[in-house]
C-alpha cells in the first residue's frame, strides 16, 4: 500500500474516532438544555445515552465481521455517513421520542464504525508498525475527551444544543463520501466468509441486556426486579451463545482471534482501566463539585493533566514497547493507573488532585495504545473486524461497569474512599493479566502466519533466535 493511502486511512481512522469521542462528551454538556426545551423527564435525558449504548455495544462485534467480509473502508463509510445523518436528524427533532430513536440510530452507525477505524489500520500497516497509528488515534482521542466539555459549552450556550449534533455531519461527509470511491483491495477482505447471524443476534442479545443491566444497577432505591430480570437474560443469551460457536462451522469470533492468550489478556485490561478510569471520574465530580466546592470550570482545570498526560504518553508508547514490550509496558501503565486512582482517594489540595489525575491519564493513555496493539495485531488480517469489535466492546462494556460499580458503593454510604480503593483494585487485577501479553521479542502468533507471508515469517523466526 502506498504512503499516500496509507496517510489517508489514518486520517479516517482517526476522523472515525475523535467524531464518535467527541460525540460523547459534548451530549453530557448538553443534556440539561434539551431536557428543559423539550419538557423531558429525567428518566428519558438518560435514554439518551442508554438507547445508544446499548445498541453500540450489541453491535460491534458483528459489525467487525462485516468489515471482515465486505471490506471494512466500506462499513467505514456507512457508518460514518449514517452518524452524521442520525446527528443531523436529533439536530432537528422535534421531541424527545425522536432524540431517543435517532440516538440509537447512532449507536447502530457507531457501531459500524468503530471496529471499522482498526481494521483499516490493522490491514494498511504491517504488524510491526501498527503502534505508531494507534498511538495517533489514542492521542486523538485524548484531545477530543479534554476539547468535548469546552466545545460542548460553547456551542450550547451561544447557539443552543441542537448545534452539538450539527457538528458531526461536516466531518461525516469529509470522510464518508471519499472512502466509498476507494476501491477495497482484495486481501483484505474474506468474501467466502459465512455470517453467524444467530450467533450475532444471541451475542447482541447478551451485551445489550448487560450493558442495560450496568446502567440502571445505580438507580435510586438500588436495583429492582427489571434490573434483575435483564442481568438474567444476559446470562442466559451469553450461554447460549457459548453453546452454539461450539457447535457452528462458521462462528462469529474466529478460533485464532478468542484463543489467544494474549489477546484475551488484552481485552481483560482494556475493560479493567475502562472501568477503573470512569468510576474514578465519576467519583470525583462529586468530590471536587460537592465535598470541595468547586464550580465546573475549576473542575475542570483540576482534571486537565490527565487529557494532557493521556496525548504525551500515548505518543511515547511505541518506543516502549520496542524497547520494553507489551507485557513490562501494560504492567508498568496498570500500576501507574492504580497509583492514581489511590492518590485521588486521599486528596484534596489542588496540587495532589492534579497529580492523581496526571498519574491517571500517563497510565491510561499508555494502556490504552500497548493493549490495543496487542488486539489488533494478533488477529489475522482477515479477522481484523472481528478484533477491533472486541477490543470497542471491552471499552464499552469497562466504563459501564466502573461507574456501575462507583455509583453503588457510593449509594451504599462508602462515601468517595471505599469506592476508589475497589477501582484500584480493579487496575491492579488488569496488571495481573498484563503477564499473558507479549515479551519484547514476540511478533505475532501462528494463527496470523498465513496471512502475513514470508518476510514476516523471515522477521519472526530470526527474533525468536
Amino acid at each position: 500500500m502506498s504512503r499516500r493511502r496509507r496517510a489517508v486511512t489514518l486520517a479516517s481512522s482517526v476522523a472515525g474516532a475523535v467524531v464518535v469521542a467527541l460525540d460523547g462528551t459534548v451530549l453530557t454538556v448538553a443534556q440539561p438544555t434539551l431536557q428543559r426545551d423539550l419538557g423531558a423527564s429525567s428518566t428519558q435525558v438518560q435514554w439518551t445515552s442508554t438507547g445508544y449504548l446499548v445498541a453500540v455495544a450489541s453491535l460491534l462485534v458483528f459489525a467487525g465481521r462485516l468489515g471482515d467480509r465486505y471490506g471494512h473502508r466500506r462499513v467505514f463509510a456507512a457508518g460514518m455517513l449514517g452518524f452524521g445523518a442520525a446527528s443531523a436528524g436529533i439536530g432537528l427533532a422535534p421531541g424527545i421520542g425522536w432524540v431517543i430513536a435517532l440516538r440509537v440510530s447512532q449507536g447502530v452507525c457507531g457501531a459500524l464504525l468503530q471496529p471499522a477505524t482498526l481494521g483499516m489500520l490493522r490491514a494498511a500497516f504491517p504488524p510491526e508498525r501498527l503502534a505508531v497509528p494507534l498511538a495517533v488515534r489514542t492521542s486523538a482521542i485524548g484531545v477530543a475527551a479534554a476539547a468535548g466539555p469546552l466545545v460542548g459549552g460553547a456551542l450550547v450556550t451561544g447557539l443552543g444544543w441542537r448545534a452539538v449534533f450539527f457538528l458531526n455531519v461536516v466531518p461525516a461527509l469529509v470522510f464518508g463520501v471519499p472512502a466509498l470511491a476507494l476501491r477495497e483491495r482484495e486481501e483484505t477482505r474474506a468474501p467466502g466468509a459465512r455470517l453467524d447471524v444467530p450467533g450475532a443476534l444471541l451475542l447482541a442479545a447478551a451485551l445489550g441486556c448487560a450493558v442495560h443491566a450496568l446502567v440502571a444497577l445505580p438507580s435510586p432505591g438500588g436495583p429492582g426486579p427489571v434490573v434483575a430480570v435483564v442481568a438474567g437474560a444476559a446470562g442466559a443469551a451469553g450461554a447460549a451463545f457459548v453453546r452454539h460457536e461450539r457447535r457452528t462451522a462458521a462462528p462469529l469470533l474466529p478460533p485464532d482471534v478468542i484463543g489467544s492468550a494474549a489477546v484475551a489478556s488484552a481485552l481483560v485490561i482494556l475493560v479493567a482501566a475502562s472501568a477503573a478510569l470512569s468510576g474514578t471520574l465519576f467519583v470525583a465530580t462529586y468530590v471536587l463539585q460537592g465535598t470541595l466546592g468547586l464550580d465546573p470550570f475549576r473542575s475542570a482545570l483540576r482534571s486537565l493533566p490527565l487529557a494532557v498526560l493521556m496525548v504525551l504518553t500515548a505518543a511515547v508508547c511505541p518506543v516502549l514497547l520496542r524497547r520494553a514490550g507489551a507485557r513490562r509496558t501494560a504492567l508498568a501503565a496498570m500500576a501507574v493507573l492504580a497509583l492514581g486512582v489511590l492518590v485521588l482517594a486521599r486528596a484534596s489540595a489542588a496540587p495532589a488532585l492534579c497529580g492523581g489525575f496526571a498519574l491517571l491519564g500517563a497510565g491510561f493513555g499508555t494502556v490504552m495504545v500497548a493493549a490495543t496493539q496487542v488486539v489488533v495485531r494478533e488477529a489475522a488480517v482477515a479477522s481484523a473486524g472481528v478484533a477491533g469489535g472486541l477490543q470497542q466492546t471491552a471499552m464499552n462494556v469497562g466504563p459501564a461497569l466502573g461507574v456501575a460499580a462507583a455509583a453503588t458503593l457510593r449509594a451504599a454510604g462508602g462515601g468517595a474512599g471505599l469506592p476508589l480503593v475497589v477501582l484500584a483494585g480493579v487496575a491492579t487485577a488488569g496488571a495481573a493479566a498484563a503477564r499473558a501479553l507479549p515479551g519484547r521479542s514476540r511478533t505475532a502468533l501462528p494463527g496470523s502466519r498465513a496471512k502475513q507471508g514470508p518476510a514476516q515469517d523471515r522477521t519472526r523466526l530470526t527474533a525468536r533466535r
